[in-house]
């Protein structure tokens, strides 16, 4: 009988996703969504967000534990806004690890998804976009960012961080419909085994209308801590 074909179905290291904890926005029902209004100190976490923050670093924990990753292994990776910087701390300060070592990475490509001329209205405007992605993820809300484009800035950072590391716990803490689109790729190249080495080319391959569209049913509520791959 011949060898069996090796499938890399599997990234170099292992990986979580975060949902920041509740956030100021959130409370007020407010779309924050550009760069410059989400990294101000007035748009970070809420009470409730830095409770469900140092959760998620408790269970965080315990499941390297399980899975026998020591502390020098975990690599947390960030969304530059002020609510999801603050959710990364407290889950360092739970690790007892810092973001200013190795062990944190600040990416801009994890930000929020912007939603262009939505930005500061209610948070009810979200199911209006929702409704366009379904039907076309790369057709974005006026002025604003589809669910292509978000993926490509994902690539991206997803091709980056697997360069930088190898063999790490690695958890991405970022935003809602960022996340969401992040696990639909990352789901996507766990259920499609491949002998293609090159991964940049298995994500763009990932980045289709057909997969994109279903990023809703990756919804993670504030402060939700997953284990993807």
């Amino acid at each position: 009988m011949g060898d069996t074909p090796t499938n890399f179905t599997v990234l170099r290291n292992n990986y979580w996703v975060l949902r920041h904890g509740r956030s100021i926005p959130n409370e007020r029902g407010l779309i924050v969504s550009s760069l410059e209004n989400g990294t101000r100190e007035e748009f970070g976490l809420a009470a409730l967000g830095v409770e469900q923050a140092r959760l998620a670093g408790e269970l965080f924990k315990k499941e390297l534990e399980e899975k026998n990753f020591s502390i020098d292994q975990v690599r947390i990776c960030y969304s530059p806004f002020a609510r999801t910087i603050e959710t990364a701390r407290e889950v360092a300060r739970v690790l007892e690890i810092s973001l200013d070592t190795s062990s944190g990475k600040e990416m801009v490509e994890l930000r929020e998804r912007y939603f262009g001329t939505l930005e500061l209205l209610s948070h009810d405007k979200y199911a209006e976009v929702w409704a366009l992605d379904e039907k076309d993820p790369s057709m974005p809300p006026e002025g604003g960012e589809s669910v292509a484009d978000v993926a490509s800035r994902l690539a991206v950072a997803l091709l980056n961080i697997e360069t930088a590391f190898e063999s790490c716990a690695v958890l991405i803490v970022s935003h809602g419909d960022t996340l969401q689109i992040l696990q639909t790729l990352l789901q996507t190249l766990k259920e499609n085994p491949s002998d293609n080495k090159d991964m940049e080319l298995r994500i763009k391959n990932c980045i289709v209308n057909s997969v994109l569209s279903q990023h809703r049913k990756f919804s993670l509520s504030t402060g939700e801590l997953q284990q993807i791959i």
